[in-house]
This record gives C-alpha cells, sequence and structure tokens, in this order.
C-alpha cells in the first residue's frame, strides 16, 4: 500500500450486482445475493488487515422492499443465516457489528438476533462494520430532524441551538469518523439514497466489477486510486499543500 497518510479511516460501499452476476451464469437472482456473502468476508478482512477504522456495507435499502416478494424473502433469510453464522466469527476477530436503519419492520426473531450481535461484539476495536438494513439517506435525515424537532419542542433546546454539528450528532453514525470513500460495484455512477448526509465531502469510487467479484485486489485498487486523490474541503489546492 502506498501513501499510508491517506488511508480512509471509513469506508462505504453499495454492493450492487449480485443479480446480474447470477444471470451472467444462467442462476436466478438469489444465487448472487448468496455469492456476495464471500465478498462480504473478503472486504471485512481486507478493511481489518490495511487498518481501516470503519467499514459500512449497504445491505438492503428502504426501496428494496419493492422487489419481487420471493427475492425480499430470500434476502431476510439470508440475513438471518448470515448473523447467525458469522457473529463469532466477528467477535474472535475484534470486530464491532453495528445495523443502521430502521429495524422497526424486521420480524422480532431478526430484531433479537442483531440486538444479540451488536451485544456481543460491543467492546471490539479492530475494525467497527456497519450494515445499513433498510436503510435510505433521506430516513436517516429526517429521523435525525424529529429527533430536533421534540427536543425543541419538549424545551430541551432552542431553534437556534441546531446547527449541522448538533443534526450531525443526530444522524446514523455520528459516533464514528467521518465518511472518507464510497465505492460502489456493478458499474452504474449512483449513491441510491445511501449516506446522503455523510457523503458530503467523501470521495467517490464507481467499478464495474460486480459485487460477487469483488475481491481484495479490487478494494486495494479503489483505495490506491483514493490515496492518489487531494482532498481540499473547499480549499484550493495551493493551500492544501502549503
Amino acid at each position: 500500500m502506498n501513501n499510508d497518510e491517506k488511508l480512509p479511516r471509513h469506508v462505504a460501499i453499495i454492493m450492487d450486482g449480485n443479480g446480474r452476476w447470477a444471470k451472467q451464469r444462467g442462476k436466478i437472482r438469489t444465487f448472487g445475493h448468496k455469492a456476495g456473502v464471500d465478498s462480504v468476508r473478503s472486504a471485512v478482512s481486507f478493511a481489518r488487515k490495511r487498518g481501516i477504522e470503519v467499514l459500512t456495507l449497504f445491505a438492503f435499502s428502504s426501496e428494496n422492499w419493492n422487489r419481487p416478494a420471493d427475492e425480499v424473502g430470500v434476502l431476510m433469510e439470508l440475513f438471518n443465516l448470515v448473523l447467525k453464522s458469522e457473529v463469532k466469527k466477528l467477535h474472535k476477530n475484534d470486530v464491532r457489528l453495528k445495523v443502521v436503519g430502521d429495524t422497526s419492520r424486521f420480524d422480532a426473531k431478526l430484531v433479537a438476533r442483531i440486538h444479540e450481535a451488536e451485544a456481543l461484539t460491543a467492546n471490539n476495536q479492530s475494525l467497527v462494520l456497519n450494515i445499513a438494513a433498510n436503510y435510505g439517506g433521506r430516513w436517516d435525515i429526517v429521523h435525525a430532524a424529529k429527533e430536533l424537532v421534540a427536543q425543541a419542542v419538549s424545551g430541551q433546546i432552542q431553534a437556534s441551538d441546531i446547527d449541522e454539528s448538533l443534526f450531525d450528532r443526530h444522524t446514523s453514525l455520528s459516533e464514528l469518523p467521518q465518511l472518507d470513500l464510497l465505492i460502489r460495484t456493478g458499474g452504474e455512477s449512483r449513491v441510491s439514497n445511501f449516506l446522503l448526509w455523510q457523503l458530503a465531502y467523501a470521495e467517490l469510487y464507481f467499478t464495474p466489477t460486480l459485487w460477487p467479484d469483488f475481491d481484495e485486489n479490487a478494494f486495494a485498487s479503489a483505495i490506491n486510486d483514493y490515496s492518489a486523490r487531494q482532498r481540499r474541503f473547499g480549499l484550493t489546492g495551493e493551500q492544501v499543500d502549503a
């Protein structure tokens, strides 16, 4: 790895292309989702080995409920199975698991499994792994706004107290390092309502690689691309270099 000082602290990935990967092989879409689990393992391993502090994976968006019912059912079942089979491995490797999103729509069994996994891994420090499930960037912003309105109505804060810093503290991932890099696999060049607030100054990296083919070499290419960029945060290049 070159340019270690530019290693991103927080990387998010939109894991796109499972269905197309399966179709290319004459399989149904859910075959691709199952194959994608191996890429999740690979990405977690890579992030932990390279010293990335936070990895956030977009597993299921709030819009994904509109997909065919059988595909949604398989995704929910897969989520349950992966939580059951992988959490002990994550814990053994000092990985903290967090699920972000509106979990109220999940069944009680899945919610209980999420809570158990988060509790087991709560004190781990090598990597924070966020799984965004039933998550949407607009939902995140509206949820934060509702919390602030409730505090204002109850007199805990004044409207004039609300600024970007206070608002940020009510969004998902607020206690974690700011997002540095968003990767999207599968060839699409859009953010699909993912981490809209957090993306303000993140670097974007789009790759045609389908998610089940996204291995450690593909992840390393994204990190190398990021490391070669100059992040200016509104400044000029000359100011950054000074």
